[in-house]
């Protein structure tokens, strides 16, 4: 299942590593901290959430029990919001 930001969405990277998505539908602003931007981006690269969980539990192995949970929430949040497409 590949995701894709939705047509509508415009993503703008800060110096910090943040993200800020724009709904162009109705002018909402998103803002991602580094660890929601870097989860998107994986996101958006990879084929699969088993591919995402798994590069962020390599890059990140303190918190690998935190990982899939964290994944799965920003995922449905996106999806919510109509954010992002698969």
């Amino acid at each position: 299942m590949k995701i894709s930001l939705a047509p509508h969405v415009t993503e703008t990277r800060t110096e910090n590593g943040e993200s800020v998505l724009l709904d162009r539908r109705n002018g909402r602003y998103w803002q991602l901290n580094a660890s929601g931007s870097e989860i998107l981006s994986l996101l958006l690269r990879a084929s699969d959430i088993a591919e995402v969980t798994a590069e962020l539990r390599n890059r990140h192995p303190k918190a690998a029990d935190r990982i899939p949970g964290d994944v799965q929430a920003l995922l449905t949040s996106l999806r919510t919001s109509r954010l992002v497409q698969s």
